[in-house]
């Protein structure tokens, strides 16, 4: 199952998964977006809003009554807004921790025990969770969501722990600057102006489909091998605070 589907990461999950012929639910809360991707892929849409927790149950419902669940992928989140601190909206925080956190929480345990009877009766099964290099270094204007994406982090993290002794692979993927068609423009509340500046003259920032191909490799692993933490940046942005803009080129001595 892939959380986000509709858009970005995790659309571009749900089609690398199918086309190496995993058979793929994808999640999102835009039906007809998954509506015409089950259409072009042939993965299944089911159409959830993972901020609430009766479309939770419903979902684990759903998918215990359809088959195992071998692996959750999630991808749903997102950021809303830059103000600083002083100037930040509560509303806006409280969005980002119920979808980058609350949801997850939510979703693990509701998964859990369908992940388990897979895990039982094929040796393993995976949890992938997306979170961010914005977990790992604060930067202006970016502390609720650098608050929410670290709280994202410790409860992966937390999970790993609890879950020593099961053959349940708990996998971090954290990316840097991904240029995908939505994630900056919702966060930027719709300024298309503004989104397209994040990644001005940016030499190849991350594409959807590079954190995708690192999820399916992580999934496809041997068993008893698992990725705890994956940071993945483009070669132009070396930090969070180290972006080249330009062409990359060697320095000549």
């Amino acid at each position: 199952m892939v959380t986000g589907a509709s858009s970005g990461i995790g659309e571009a999950t749900a089609r690398m998964l199918r086309s190496r012929g995993w058979d793929v639910v994808g999640v999102a809360r835009r039906a007809e977006r998954l509506e015409a991707l089950e259409a072009e892929t042939g993965i299944v849409a089911y159409a959830a809003d993972l901020t609430r927790g009766e479309d939770i149950d419903a979902l684990a419902g759903w998918l215990a009554e359809t088959g195992p669940v071998h692996a959750l992928v999630q991808v749903a989140g997102g950021a809303r807004g830059t103000d600083l601190v002083e100037h930040g909206d509560p509303a806006d925080w409280q969005w980002m921790f119920e979808a980058n956190v609350v949801s997850t929480q939510r979703l693990v345990a509701a998964l859990l025990p369908l992940l388990r009877d897979a895990a039982a009766s094929d040796g393993h099964a995976d949890t992938v969770f997306v979170t961010s290099t914005a977990a790992q270094t604060a930067y202006p204007g970016g502390a609720g969501y650098n608050a929410a994406k670290a709280a994202e982090a410790m409860l992966v993290h937390a999970l790993r722990l609890e879950l020593n002794g099961e053959p349940l692979r708990v996998i971090e993927i954290a990316p840097g600057m991904v240029a995908t068609e939505e994630f900056s423009l919702n966060r930027l509340r719709g300024d298309q102006n503004a989104a397209d500046r994040v990644y001005e003259d940016v030499e190849n920032p991350l594409t959807g489909e590079d954190v995708a191909d690192v999820i399916a490799y992580a999934l496809e692993a041997p068993g008893h091998v698992n990725l705890d933490l994956v940071t993945l940046r483009p070669v132009a942005q070396s930090a969070q605070h180290a972006l080249a803009r330009g062409p990359l080129r060697v320095r000549q001595d």
